[in-house]
């Protein structure tokens, strides 16, 4: 049953702001199927794209995913959210609209058949074989970017369409990435607006944000700097500086100077794997490679298909634990398939995140090939206590930090610093 929405019932419990009707209008006119929505915070990123959202279920009987980075976020932010009115945001569907709602699965049915599903972006396999016309990611720079690689061949073949928004996280990102996409292409509408294009809060109440959080993230999401720190980064503005400096660029392969590989080992984890070049005082960062699951064979076998001349191979301590199964180590495995590997000196973590910082101005790295690295080192950061909405005094264990724990300092850049220049760094084996 299609409802016409100008005769059968009003919306009127979201007022659209002036700048958020162009994005309504955007999607409404059929001229657009992707949107990205980079905006600032507090100027209703959500509450718009969950108009549309109504909209979109009373136009057509359709199924319409509502994406936050976690399903805890879903509930907090809509599900149980409240505008500063003190009304429900759930209370933007009209009652008479809705033929049931799950609350434990935060789910509505409405009274046409449509339906519109919330889920964390780690819920890959509840937006997988799905008949989706609609998605919406919300702070899209947060979230695990597979979602939108399942759910795009099936708005693909439903000519359906997506609404991405978020403020920045820096610069070595899939929203980044997404924000250049739209930027270079017609069929994206884009639409940029923070405190400085949209009037919508005093200037008082802003000086007051700035005095209570850092500069970075300030510029993050009050401007919507692409270009500032990710907040609890370690690296973030170094490489903003190597980045001002042309060191994140094409960085060729010199045939006549030896290169040499640092990795972190990983069974389950990721094993990360770095090729650099010491070249006068520079470290010169040519290649890296990443995978999980696989075996070390598949990794020496990585390094024996480039056509580097090696000088040598550096990889952490643990790579000598004897395996159960085996009973020999890594190393002695890696020495039978051809590589001899020596032992990057273990330093503690705050040691080689300060070896990292010192060395920084001295390194280049391949923007192309070098990629997930890159975003490493923008996103290693410290772990952030919610309850006591604190950052600890360690890093954060994820994707990043494989790239950063060891392979970055505890090899190749420690190895330069030690090994090439004379530098002393205190080891705390």
């Amino acid at each position: 049953m299609k409802i016409d929405i100008g005769t059968r019932i009003k919306l009127n419990k979201f007022v659209p702001r002036d700048y958020q009707l162009p994005v309504i209008q955007a999607l409404e006119s059929g001229e657009y199927k992707r949107l990205l929505l980079c905006w600032s915070r507090r100027m209703g990123k959500d509450h718009v794209a969950f108009y549309i959202a109504i909209r979109q279920m009373l136009t057509k009987v359709c199924t319409i995913f509502y994406i936050f980075p976690t399903y805890r976020q879903c509930r907090i932010a809509l599900w149980d959210g409240i505008n500063s009115d003190g009304q429900r945001i759930i209370d933007y569907i009209p009652k008479e609209l809705i033929a049931n709602k799950n609350d434990s699965e935060m789910k509505i049915r409405l009274i046409n058949g449509s339906l519109l599903q919330f889920v964390g972006s780690q819920d890959v396999d509840k937006v997988r074989g799905s008949a989706c016309f609609g998605a919406i990611f919300s702070e899209y720079a947060m979230q695990d970017p597979g979602v939108w690689t399942a759910l795009r061949p099936i708005l693909a073949q439903n000519n359906g369409w997506a609404l991405f928004n978020s403020t920045p996280k820096g610069r070595s990102n899939h929203f980044w990435d997404l924000y250049n996409l739209a930027q270079e292409s017609d069929k994206w509408f884009l639409s940029f607006n923070n405190v400085e294009t949209v009037d919508y809060i005093s200037q008082e109440a802003l000086d007051e944000e700035r005095k209570e959080m850092s500069e970075d993230f300030y510029m993050q999401e009050w401007l919507c700097d692409f270009n500032a720190g990710c907040e609890g980064a370690y690296y973030s503005q170094y490489l903003l500086k190597m980045r001002l400096n042309n060191q994140i660029t094409t960085v060729p392969w010199e045939p006549s100077f030896q290169v040499s590989t640092a990795c972190d080992l990983g069974m389950r984890d990721e094993f990360t794997l770095v090729f650099f070049q010491v070249i006068g005082q520079t470290v010169r960062i040519i290649d890296s490679y990443h995978n999980s699951g696989k075996g070390l064979e598949h990794y020496i076998s990585v390094i024996n298909s480039k056509p580097y001349n090696y000088k040598s191979h550096w990889a952490p301590s643990d790579i000598q634990v004897r395996e159960l199964g085996t009973g020999l180590s890594r190393l002695e495995k890696a020495r039978q398939l051809g590589i001899s590997y020596q032992i990057a000196p273990n330093l503690s973590i705050m040691d080689g995140i300060e070896a990292v910082r010192s060395t920084l101005s001295r390194v280049y790295i391949d923007e192309d090939k070098c990629k997930d690295l890159i975003a490493a080192i923008e996103n290693y950061r410290k772990e952030f206590d919610s309850k006591k909405k604190v950052y600890q005094d360690h890093p954060l264990h994820d994707k990043h930090s494989h790239f950063c724990l060891r392979t970055l300092y505890s090899t190749c850049v420690y190895h330069y610093l030690r090994c090439e220049t004379g530098y002393q760094q205190k080891s705390l084996s």
